[in-house]
């Protein structure tokens, strides 16, 4: 099978401040070993496929982190994006870069915020979501079944069975779903046909060019415009123009939700989008009162809490208080209400545009 392997590297990480930083956001932290979030994106694909074959999209500024994290992987296959346009400009620029390279190619879109176990299970059903959309000439997207009324994820609603792959279903996709709030999510896990999107994708390289090409041209013909120039000293400044040009959009919103023939494959593996710090509280240890912690908590009649210092040995006192996210990271503190964690990308913003 000719696979190619396309890693999704380039996000600010601002919803997990102030562990995570412009400088290094999450998915170059090691949280729970010592890999960083991408070195297990890269360590869980490494085995099946060339490391030739492997491309990183990241920020331009980032590039000299990815290369010190994942040395195996050539220098060449480490691509900077100029500026930030969204996941369908990276997606854009990826796959006309592997069609170049390699031709018609099944490609695997993964992102480097992801928590995957057991591997051989998520290869099974990566390998099976390949070869179906070699077969078919559709796009695959992966569901996730949810186990809690998330309103932090999109949800996706399952048609048609179109096949079983060895226990791997396949289904006919019918909609994308925006992230709903709280009564819609309990709605979509009581009906059992919705899943989580996970934001993983499979297609050829023929197949999501023509779509990119339907629903955003401009996307592809800028980049491939830009592409021409790689490997001369015109490089960088065709591709910041071409990105300079490209209004900033998901590859969900610009492709996935436009286009006609979209397959989800229902994903037995467990799956962990380390988007938010919430999405911590079923990776830390527990408490009987729900609190979950990183570091010396002291708890008094508390409960549903997540407390996470990055120096193991300092402490945090909580009395009387549920449902809060406590952050320490250096001098730098974060106290939120656990539903509201979301919010946090907007006062980093805030916080950036006043010289904080």
């Amino acid at each position: 099978m000719d696979l190619v392997v396309m890693i999704l590297a380039g996000g600010g990480g601002t919803r997990f401040w102030p562990l995570s930083t412009e400088e290094k956001p999450k998915q170059f932290l090691k949280l729970f070993g010592d890999r960083s979030l991408l070195q297990e994106s890269f360590d869980r694909i490494c085995d099946l496929i060339p490391h030739q074959q492997i491309l990183v999209l990241t920020n331009l500024a980032f590039i000299d982190l990815v290369r010190e994290q994942l040395p195996e992987i050539p220098p060449e296959n480490i691509i900077g994006e100029p500026i930030l346009r969204d996941t369908a400009a990276a997606v854009c620029l990826g796959t006309v870069l592997s069609h170049k390279r390699f031709g018609n190619s099944i490609i695997a879109t993964l992102t480097a915020d992801h928590i995957i176990e057991p591997i051989d299970a998520f290869h099974k059903t990566l390998l099976s979501a390949a070869r179906m959309a070699h077969e078919s000439e559709t796009l695959y997207t992966f569901g996730i079944q949810p186990t809690y009324p998330a309103t932090g994820y999109g949800y996706l609603e399952l048609g048609t069975k179109v096949a079983d792959d060895e226990g791997i279903e396949h289904f006919q996709l019918v909609s994308f779903k925006e992230k709903p709030d709280r009564e819609t999510a309990s709605h979509y896990v009581d009906e059992g046909r919705f899943y989580w999107n996970s934001g993983m994708f499979v297609w050829t390289t023929k197949t999501i060019i023509r779509e990119i090409e339907t629903h955003i041209p401009n996307h592809l013909r800028a980049i491939s415009e830009a592409v021409r120039f790689e490997h001369t000293p015109q490089w960088a400044s065709a591709l910041k123009k071409a990105f300079e040009s490209l209004e900033p959009i998901s590859i969900d919103y610009a492709v996935m939700e436009k286009a006609q023939e979209v397959r989800c494959i229902v994903s037995k593996f467990s799956w962990i989008d380390v988007g938010s710090w919430q999405a911590l509280k079923d990776l830390l240890p527990h408490d009987d009162a729900g609190n979950c912690c990183r570091g010396q908590a002291l708890i008094q009649d508390a409960k549903g809490n997540l407390v996470f210092c990055e120096n193991p040995k300092e402490a945090v006192m909580l009395i009387g208080v549920k449902d809060l996210i406590v952050v320490r990271v250096g001098q730098r503190t974060l106290i939120a209400h656990k539903d509201r964690s979301e919010e946090i990308k907007k006062l980093v913003q805030i916080m950036r545009n006043n010289s904080y």
